[in-house]
């Protein structure tokens, strides 16, 4: 069972902050319990929507919500891959933390029984401790395996397709397979009207809903009244299709009356495959370029974000964990580490309790690849051993630390290691203290929770099917002995890799 002791401080800290809030007026707008939406994309880049850039594609609802409310500008996620992406948003902390570093794969023997740990405090765990009813609507990709079930991580109710469509193309209506291959053109309008009868059948009781739509992931394909409306292509296409369904969300919430009683969070696991959709910044996802990692982040919440603002402070993915604890006044869980902030002070335009220079690490899978501090990004040197076999077409290995001032340019092209040895031996002791305590490739951290697993005397490794291949039968025991392939695989379009 779930340890759920509570920090004390924090917590009689908290609803000190929340009855000075409820003397004040609120500054949270309705004094009800605020309802939340999380709409979590699967590859979006940070120039796929039209308020971030966008050129080819016009998003009148999520501009919307960005003009109504907070956009950020410098938001990044905790891995430029699924599972590890979506285990931070979830808990509140590093992948490497949390034991979720890896990219899920239920038809990998070396990985099928892994998944997020049950004894993971979600913070959808957190709303049903304060008495919310919780739903999940999407991809899943936390682990197949039972044991590993949104259901023992908070929610009490699950609609969509679970996996990657080249792990498994089921889709299930709570428990139940409705379609064995879900159907892609239909995908984005089951998932709206699901979100809609939501809306309608929990408007008079405190509700979090889970959005996690599977696309612009591949395979894609939109709906036949979104074919051709865009300039670019059926991504083009699906993307219209969602914010199209992100307006029908919006509208069932004005029709209910709750729409000022509901916050609205956008953003994406992890940036785009290709480039053209990740500018000003290079890279994509898969990498820890900017591009991997800086997405779109917008709040939106009516009539409490009563003065709408483009925001550049930096924040990232581990901090929604604590924003939404302290907007229900749940306190954190005190026998654990937490790698977020608070996000509320920025409602107001304060600053949140984080200084600008605090690092944020980029991992990559096991390998630590990069440290910022501020403005400045250090490049740490790593082998073609260390590097995912992911991002290997993508990135080469790096003999020396390279150095890039954000602020001066977003390409992460022009090094300036030479100029500044004293920062990069401060950026290099940061990034070794970090290895001992979260690890590094093939060596676990101190401060590293369990990887959840079905068997704890199996090995766990990196997603190097090599490494798996070196064990003998005894070793991978009932890794190999219990393996079935999942589901039988998705037939591939033509040119088509899987993604892990």
């Amino acid at each position: 069972m779930k340890n759920r002791r509570q920090n004390r401080s924090t917590h009689i800290a908290w609803f000190h902050i929340m009855a000075c809030l409820s003397l004040a007026g609120s500054a949270f707008g309705d004094t009800k319990t605020p309802n939340v939406i999380f709409i979590l994309m699967d590859d979006m880049g940070y120039s796929d929507v039209s308020c971030y850039g966008a050129k080819k594609v016009n998003t009148p609802n999520i501009d919307r919500m960005a003009a109504e409310g907070l956009r950020f500008t410098d938001f990044h996620t905790a891995a430029s891959i699924c599972s590890p992406s979506r285990a931070a948003f979830l808990t509140g902390a590093y992948p490497q933390r949390n034991g979720l570093y890896l990219g899920i794969n239920p038809k990998r023997e070396a990985h099928w029984f892994l998944g997020l740990n049950p004894d993971e405090i979600t913070i959808a765990e957190q709303f049903k401790e304060k008495g919310y009813v919780t739903a999940m609507v999407g991809k899943w990709h936390l682990g197949m395996q039972e044991k590993f079930s949104y259901y023992h991580q908070g929610f009490d109710h699950y609609y969509g397709a679970p996996e990657n469509m080249s792990h498994s193309p089921l889709f299930y209506d709570e428990k139940k397979v409705i379609y064995k291959n879900t159907p892609l053109e239909k995908m984005t309008s089951l998932y709206t009207q699901r979100m809609v009868k939501h809306i309608r059948d929990f408007k008079d009781k405190p509700f979090f809903l889970y959005f996690s739509h599977n696309y612009p992931h591949t395979p894609f394909r939109a709906g036949p009244k979104f074919r051709g409306t865009s300039k670019d292509g059926m991504r083009g296409d699906i993307i219209l299709e969602a914010d199209w369904g992100i307006g029908e969300i919006l509208k069932a919430l004005e029709e209910n009356g709750i729409l000022k009683n509901t916050l609205v969070i956008f953003t994406s696991d992890n940036g785009a495959t290709s480039p053209k959709y990740t500018t000003p910044y290079r890279g994509t996802k898969y990498v820890s370029l900017e591009g991997g990692h800086r997405v779109p982040f917008i709040l939106y919440w009516k009539g409490t974000i009563n003065k709408p603002a483009v925001i550049d402070t930096p924040v990232t993915a581990m901090d929604l964990f604590p924003t939404l604890s302290e907007l229900i006044g749940a306190g954190l869980p005190e026998d654990r580490i937490y790698d977020g902030v608070s996000l509320t002070p920025l409602f107001s335009g304060q600053a949140i309790a984080r200084s600008p220079n605090e690092p944020f690490y980029y991992y990559n899978c096991e390998n630590l690849q990069a440290v910022r501090v501020g403005d400045w990004k250090l490049h740490l040197p790593r082998t073609t051993r260390q590097i995912p076999w992911w991002g290997r077409r993508l990135q080469k290995p790096i003999e020396t630390p390279q150095l890039f001032n954000l602020a001066e340019e977003t390409a992460e092209s022009v090094d300036v290691a030479a100029k500044h040895p004293e920062r990069i031996k401060e950026m290099l002791a940061l990034a070794e203290t970090t290895r001992k305590k979260l690890g590094e490739f093939g060596e676990r951290g101190s401060e590293q929770r369990p990887t959840g697993t079905l068997f704890p005397e199996v090995p766990i490794l990196s997603n190097e099917v090599q490494d798996w291949a070196k064990l003998s039968d005894e070793e991978k025991g009932r890794g190999k002995s219990e393996f079935k392939p999942a589901h039988r695989p998705a037939k591939k379009r033509k040119g088509k890799k899987d993604n892990p």
